[in-house]
């Protein structure tokens, strides 16, 4: 009777040689480690890079994932290692999933996180099913963030080391989404782990720091993106304190965001003023002191939920929570009202609570992603 064939690394129960995974290839180090590493260990790697906005637009832009430099990084990586690779065209789907909603969120004063609508709309979604059709067995990224295998079938999982930890951007990540995906880096405990495999590869972006920015954004200038992209939208309007009392004037409501403190161009006050609130209506940047960025209640919608039961049929339920991708996770409330509905309420305040940005879920005696939602409403 033949011998059952084991479990390889990616879970499927064949040979290395007989499995096929799209690698998902931004250009950068982590990505061209995670080829590599599949293409070294005898998988049937495929390398896909996406060009996502004007290419010679790109070539002038450094510190993005998706410029003009990078594209030519992620080839070349496969060409050093002998496995093929494609660059595809999404321009048109990133403008319309993407780049188009970042810019009506800032004119209705939100502050939008267009990197995970791109994993959502873009990355796990058209190049997800680009990788079924081209026979993949599943799909892997350079993502910091793990997959588990638990009772009820794959889990989310924050990544080994804390500072490196994507989960805020990829909490949208679905069921059957997770189910294709594989994240081989996710269990590294520093980035060095990373350098030192891409240097004993052999690989030109060894050294390639990190890139910073979002990618069409370039040196973190919103504003003079959303300006190109909706001309007129930087009207000029009153700064006001929370009374209404008019105390300024600005350049236009897109320059601003909740809990700015620099720019405001206001002086002469005993105490330092803070955005507390945006009315794009009026055209009002709204002040106040600190103590008024302060919240404890946030209302969430298009709640992705990845706990094992229904999101309703738990119930109220204590949770960790993000608010913002750069702070641990807090102890939090967690209230469904619907499927997709729910408020968090906050053990502690946190300040700077912002609509646009993600509430992301956490189980808070262990690691696993239970999903979240987007804030929004301000208090």
């Amino acid at each position: 009777m033949p011998l059952e064939q084991p479990i390889n690394s990616l879970g499927f129960a064949k040979s290395p040689a007989d499995t096929r995974v799209v690698v998902a290839m931004s250009g950068g180090v982590d990505s061209s480690v995670v080829a590599a590493k599949l293409h070294e260990e005898g998988y049937d790697v495929v390398g896909v890079t996406l060009q996502l906005y004007d290419h010679g637009a790109a070539l002038a832009k450094k510190g993005a994932c998706c410029a003009g430099r990078d594209i030519h990084d992620a080839r070349r990586v496969a060409e050093e290692m002998g496995f093929p690779h494609y660059v595809l065209d999404y321009e048109n789907k990133f403008q319309e999933a993407v780049i188009d909603e970042f810019a009506d969120s800032y004119l209705a004063g939100a502050t939008p996180v267009p990197c995970i609508r791109c994993n959502e709309r873009v990355k796990f979604k058209d190049l997800l099913e680009t990788a079924r059709d081209l026979d993949a067995d599943c799909m892997a990224t350079g993502h910091y963030i793990q997959r588990m295998v638990g009772d009820s079938g794959p889990e989310l999982h924050s990544a080994g080391d804390p500072t490196k930890d994507q989960s805020y951007f990829l909490f949208s990540t679905t069921k059957e989404q997770l189910d294709y995906l594989r994240f081989p880096l996710g269990h590294h405990t520093s980035k060095e782990q990373t350098r030192a495999l891409a240097a004993k590869y052999g690989l030109s972006v060894a050294d390639k720091p990190d890139s910073q920015d979002i990618c069409f954004v370039p040196n973190g200038n919103y504003a003079a993106v959303i300006e190109k992209l909706r001309p007129g939208a930087a009207e000029p309007g009153d700064i006001v304190d929370v009374d209404g009392n008019v105390l300024g004037q600005h350049r236009g409501v897109i320059h601003y965001t909740i809990g700015q403190r620099r720019g405001l161009g206001i002086g002469g006050l005993a105490d330092p003023l803070y955005v507390v609130r945006l009315d794009v209506d009026k055209k009002h940047v709204i002040v106040g002191s600190k103590d008024l960025l302060a919240t404890r209640k946030v209302p969430l919608r298009e709640i992705n939920w990845l706990g094992d039961d229904g999101l309703l049929a738990g119930g109220e339920r204590t949770i960790a929570v993000k608010v913002r991708s750069t702070k641990p996770p807090i102890d939090a409330i967690l209230r469904p009202i619907s499927d997709t509905e729910a408020e968090v309420e906050l053990l502690v305040a946190e300040e700077g609570v912002s609509p646009g940005q993600a509430c992301v879920f956490y189980d808070p005696d262990g690691t696993r992603v239970l999903g979240g939602g987007w804030i929004w409403r301000g208090y």
